[in-house]
């Protein structure tokens, strides 16, 4: 099992050189990073984990330009986003910085793909909350013409683009009717994420990894019934607080990958973290 980390990355925190390198000297499989543009403080959106809403929430680094710095130190780790919130982006950019990372990085990147829980940061960037799983639907698929072989227009009910020259592309090639870097969907299970997850992604990046008995056979029916290989399927248990235990049922369920929870915190924090969890290496 491939053992990746995530961490909220803050001004006041690990700088990602620090952390990049330390996690491949020591073996670690992964970083991903979160991303928030920024946090209302006036707001009503309570947060998903409960009680007050921790301060690195509106202090988190920009993901891709962190991540770019580990790429930059790293030459095994992979680099992903967990996630993404594809809504507050204009697509034909973020379309650009994503293959962009993933040509620097030689493929390495990952992108976690999320529909968002925070309505007023949403709100900001122009988003009508009721619509933001189609709107961040119809930006993947414009992304997609984009990193497209050939010049492809697309025409789509939240925007398009002409055909266009788009370079660099993603280095991961085309696989069923996904292309661009590896791509999974974060969110609650639930029949309407697991059909997304079969349309148009390469797995799942569940938060916390509970309920995965249950969840796992009902998103394997969905992507057999939309025609997608079972044996592709990726299911990545996302800021886990890792036990043995917890592992070992993973593993059980066929999970080759999780995500485990850093905090957000200096140097000396982290890398004591960082070597209490290298018995799960």
């Amino acid at each position: 099992m491939r053992i990746g980390t995530t961490i909220f990355l803050t001004d006041r925190t690990i700088t990602p050189l620090r952390l990049a390198r330390a996690l491949e000297q020591r073996g670690f499989g992964g970083l991903y990073l979160p991303e928030h543009t920024h946090i209302p403080v006036s707001r009503d959106s309570p947060y998903p984990m409960g009680g007050e809403l921790p301060a690195e929430y509106g202090r988190t680094l920009d993901p891709f330009v962190a991540l770019a710095q580990a790429a930059a130190v790293t030459e095994r780790l992979t680099l992903g986003t967990g996630i993404t919130l594809v809504a507050q982006h204009d697509p034909i950019a973020l379309a650009k910085q994503i293959a962009t990372l993933d040509h620097v990085s030689d493929g390495r990147f990952t992108l976690g793909v999320g529909y968002g829980w925070n309505v007023e940061e949403a709100a900001d960037h122009g988003v009508q909350w009721p619509a933001r799983r189609e709107l961040v639907r119809d930006r993947l698929a414009l992304m997609r013409a984009l990193w497209a072989d050939r010049p492809t227009a697309y025409e789509g009910e939240f925007g398009s683009v002409r055909a266009s020259d788009a370079y660099p592309k993603p280095v991961q090639p085309p696989r069923g009717p996904v292309n661009g870097p590896r791509t999974l969907l974060g969110g609650a299970a639930g029949p309407k994420l697991f059909a997304h997850i079969a349309e148009f992604t390469d797995g799942w990046l569940p938060i916390g990894g509970g309920g995965l008995t249950d969840a796992l056979p009902k998103l394997r029916t969905a992507w057999e019934a939309a025609g997608r290989d079972p044996h592709h399927l990726q299911v990545v248990p996302y800021a886990v607080l890792p036990t043995p235990g917890k592992l070992s049922h993973y593993a059980d369920l066929g999970i080759e990958e999780v995500v485990l929870q850093l905090p957000p915190a200096a140097e000396p924090e982290v890398l004591r973290t960082l070597d209490a969890y290298a018995e799960y290496l």
